[in-house]
């Protein structure tokens, strides 16, 4: 894209011209022509067609490139992960297609836009470029729908590629990301969030002392599940991050790799009733057991990961409210009644957790 005027573009590419991006814009002037011109100099030139994909965090564009193939290119938050976080991601991406686990790998990108590797990470491929100021990776476009949850084959299936992804997870550890082992990081969140004027006031007290009590149980939880063996996962395996083929299963979306149970891969595919989950559960640990084992113990702590991450979503949408992305897709995220039902939320998992674990 680098030899065509702006004013030979098609009218939807001539935009005004790149702003600074802030907290209230975090993406402004990521034009369309932007992220072409972005990736011609990464060596992906595209032929014109792009189409921007839902995601709230990072923007992410599938792009058609002059040698047929199509892409899809992550342009990454400021401020969110460090370079040697997304290199870590995109490594153990790297190591899981080598294994032939079917997991989206990032691209190897024209080297010399300025992201160098973590010391550990030397000599991997370029996958990170910076553009501008733009952090970004590309991988290819991967195709599926996603998976029917309710048939206990496919469950089996994704539970076997779900022990290889754990194979290689255990073989080495992450050394910058996150560590998912108790309540720190969202006690951190409560502690933040409570500092902020978004929650109402007369919500406030309610909601503050719920959480705290919630993550008493849940470090109670994690002490009685004992001394677990903690290794590298997807983080973020829930069934949109699952496509599925005719060849069966493939993971995308590695932005929340994160050092933790080998559980927390598993409970996000769990939905309905208690007995509906625990059928689910049987059958992906089926699967999953057939190459790794698994420990029980683990099951202990799916009540406090989902309280977890009830929290921490609750923070995330704090944080991102400056963004205007995120009052249109959460429009009661300020108002009593969704921090009212928060609270609900989390007396209920206070119950959950405090009742018997899930058996398979």
């Amino acid at each position: 894209m680098n030899d065509i005027a702006p004013d030979d573009l098609p009218p939807a590419y001539r935009l005004p011209a790149p702003q600074q991006a802030t907290d209230e814009q975090p993406y402004a002037g990521l034009t369309p022509y932007a992220v072409l011109d972005a990736l011609d100099a990464a060596g992906l030139r595209g032929d014109g067609r792009i189409l921007q994909l839902n995601s709230y965090e990072n923007r992410v564009f599938q792009v058609h490139l002059e040698d047929e193939r199509v892409v899809v290119a992550k342009f990454y938050r400021a401020a969110r992960w460090s370079d040697a976080q997304i290199l870590e991601e995109h490594q153990f991406a790297l190591e899981l297609a080598a294994a032939e686990v079917p997991a989206v790998p990032p691209l190897v990108l024209a080297a010399g836009l300025g992201i160098e590797p973590a010391p550990r990470l030397l000599g991997t491929p370029p996958t990170l470029a910076d553009w501008q100021g733009w952090r970004y990776a590309a991988s290819p476009r991967c195709g599926g729908r996603a998976p029917e949850l309710d048939d206990p084959a496919v469950l089996e299936w994704i539970g076997r590629f779900l022990a290889r992804l754990h194979l290689v997870g255990q073989a080495r550890p992450f050394e910058h990301r996150l560590r998912l082992d108790g309540s720190r990081i969202a006690r951190a969140a409560v502690a933040w969030l409570c500092d902020q004027d978004l929650l109402p006031p007369d919500a406030l007290a309610g909601w503050r002392q719920a959480s705290l009590a919630a993550l008493d149980q849940v470090d109670e939880l994690f002490t009685r599940a004992g001394n677990l063996q903690l290794l590298r996962v997807h983080g973020d395996c829930h069934a949109g991050n699952v496509l599925w083929t005719d060849a069966g299963p493939h993971f995308v979306d590695l932005d929340d790799a994160v050092t933790g149970p080998a559980v927390q891969d598993l409970w996000m595919l769990l939905g309905g009733e208690r007995h509906e989950m625990q059928t689910q559960l049987g059958a992906l640990l089926d699967g999953y057991e057939t190459l790794r084992e698994f420990d029980r113990r683990e099951l202990g702590l799916i009540e406090a990961l989902r309280t977890l991450r009830i929290i921490n979503h609750s923070a995330w949408i704090a944080r991102r409210w400056r963004d205007p992305a995120f009052p249109i897709a959460f429009p009661s995220f300020e108002s009593p009644s969704y921090w009212a039902q928060q609270t609900t939320v989390l007396h209920e998992q206070i119950g959950a957790m405090q009742g018997p674990a899930l058996v398979a």
